[in-house]
């Protein structure tokens, strides 16, 4: 694609844009805002009336929350692994970094915190498990040394889905080389790695749940690459993990300002897209819920599922084949959210100082990681960053990470009886795992907010309510941005990557590479360099 001349941008009315990205989420900020940096006039059109998707941020009397993730890895560094830090530093965007490495657990095999780094977990090892599972660990950490430096010898950022990769792939050939033997085997799933290496129990069981948190399946599904990409970030010499001053809402608003501030870009918000419209096999625009029109005269990229992708085509524009594929995917389970401010009156100064700003807990390692309501997360990130509560208090964010099965809910009626009485009898598992934290805090809420698989359907427009599509490594692998209809496009974690923020936002860089001019990706990869 030639990149639109000043006078063309400046002389476009405001239906018509060079890009329109359908959806705010990660991946379509990410890709609006290397667009915009690249001299494109891109138009982001949101249904819901706040950006960010699924990592958007929201507040309640005086308590702000984040809907999604909260936990961020790489984003301090500079040059940051995480392709999120890599497109904030390519649109000049920054933020104010927290740095923390310490985690609670609550496990079947006790409470206890733990740090990340490779050390800190043998001593947790060493103290639940004995010296053989150290072993294992230090073997794993051995084995799994060259395939992640593999999986972080070539940036993301470098990848296009067309020969101009054989320029902006090939500046990284020299670091490639010396780990081409390492390459096939990222492609298939972890298990693979551990099955010869571990075979103590409770470390099986960790890396299961860590192969869940990253992918939404057990390590059967989860991608070497992915895994190995964590072990590099999480398992390296002094290790911190990083928390955005602000929220979710920060690392969003920073996105949204890099598409702001130039070329007459804009995010715009309560505008729901119903049709992608199609004019002689040709992507022109899109058809707002309202019935007005906007012309996009480069590309559309779609920041939506596969699943809602399919629903704005016209029927016909894409082969009947290619719909049935896509359709057929399987989707992960959906969540529930507990979002509540409390008060901190009366609480020891014992207990206020063990809080961890994050908490895993497992319930039954026997009943599989991915069983409905076994895993639950915390997060108290105004321990962190206290302007997120209001002095005195704490926003927390518990929830069931995609092990929320869909079918419980469909066809339920959101302002029904029988809604409500579910939604308070699957709450229960959060609030059992927060009063192993602060034994009365039912007795302490201001806020309580209880979210379920409609509420992400409905809010998010998250088909069937899910994390994503449940596409296993070694089986199956994610689609690219491409789609067989001229000027189309996709991002978001229907799309490779795959699914979690790092992997969103490096969907997003690889949508905008498929338009972007290859010269535009040389210059950003040469400033990125260290």
């Amino acid at each position: 694609m030639t990149q639109p001349t000043a006078s063309t941008r400046d002389s476009t009315s405001d239906s018509t844009s060079d890009i329109i990205v359908i959806g705010s989420g990660i991946g379509g900020l990410s890709c609006a805002a290397l667009l915009t940096h690249y001299g494109y006039r891109v138009t982001v059109c949101e249904s819901h009336s706040i950006p960010g998707g699924a990592a958007h941020g929201f507040e309640r009397q005086g308590f702000k929350f984040d809907s999604g993730p909260s936990l961020y890895s790489g984003l301090s560094q500079s040059p940051s692994p995480n392709p999120l830090g890599q497109v904030l530093d390519a649109v000049g965007e920054s933020l104010d970094w927290v740095n923390y490495d310490t985690w609670g657990c609550l496990l079947p095999e006790g409470e206890f915190d733990t740090q990340v780094g490779a050390e800190q977990f043998a001593t947790v090892l060493e103290r639940l498990r004995g010296a053989p599972a150290v072993a294992e660990w230090r073997a794993l950490q051995r084995l799994m040394e060259p395939y992640a430096q593999a999986a972080v010898a070539l940036p993301v950022a470098a990848l296009r889905p067309n020969l101009g990769a054989l320029w902006t792939v090939g500046r990284s050939l020299p670091n490639l080389l010396p780990h081409l033997s390492a390459l096939p085997r990222l492609t298939g799933p972890f298990s693979a790695l551990i099955d010869p290496v571990v075979t103590d129990p409770f470390l099986r069981n960790w890396l299961q749940l860590l192969s869940f948190l990253i992918s939404g399946l057990p390590a059967e599904g989860t991608s070497a690459a992915a895994m190995a990409f964590m072990f590099a970030d999480w398992y390296r010499p002094n290790v911190q993990l990083d928390y955005p001053r602000g929220g979710s809402a920060a690392l969003v608003a920073a996105l949204v300002r890099a598409i702001r501030k130039s070329n007459g870009s804009q995010v715009r918000l309560s505008t729901h897209v119903s049709q992608v419209l199609v004019d002689q096999g040709r992507t022109v625009g899109v058809r707002l819920g309202n019935g007005d029109k906007l012309l996009a005269k480069v590309a559309v990229v779609a920041n939506t599922s596969l699943w809602n992708t399919l629903k704005l085509l016209p029927q016909g524009s894409v082969p009947q084949r290619f719909v049935e594929q896509r359709q057929a995917i399987p989707t992960c389970d959906s969540f529930m959210h507990l979002h509540l401010g409390i008060h901190t009156a009366g609480l020891s100064q014992e207990l206020l100082d063990g809080l961890a700003c994050h908490y895993i807990q497992v319930n039954d390692w026997a009943l599989g990681i991915t069983a409905p309501q076994n895993v639950v997360l915390i997060s108290i990130p105004s321990l962190l960053d206290p302007s997120l509560a209001p002095a005195g208090k704490h926003s927390i964010h518990a929830y069931t990470p995609g092990n929320e099965p869909f079918e419980l809910w469909q066809g339920l009626d959101p302002k029904g009886e029988a809604y409500g009485q579910l939604k308070q009898a699957r709450s229960q598992c959060l609030w059992r795992a927060l009063e192993r934290i602060i034994p009365d805090i039912r007795q302490r809420c201001e806020v309580e907010l209880v979210g379920t698989p409609l509420t992400h359907r409905r809010f998010l427009r998250r088909h069937r309510g899910s994390y994503g599509p449940a596409l296993a490594a070694g089986q199956a692998s994610f689609p690219g941005p491409l789609m067989p209809l001229k000027n189309l496009y996709c991002c978001g974690d229907s799309t490779f990557p795959g699914i979690g923020l790092p992997a969103v936002a490096a969907s997003g860089m690889v949508a905008a590479h498929a338009i972007a001019p290859v010269s535009q990706q040389l210059k950003m990869l040469r400033q990125l360099a260290p």
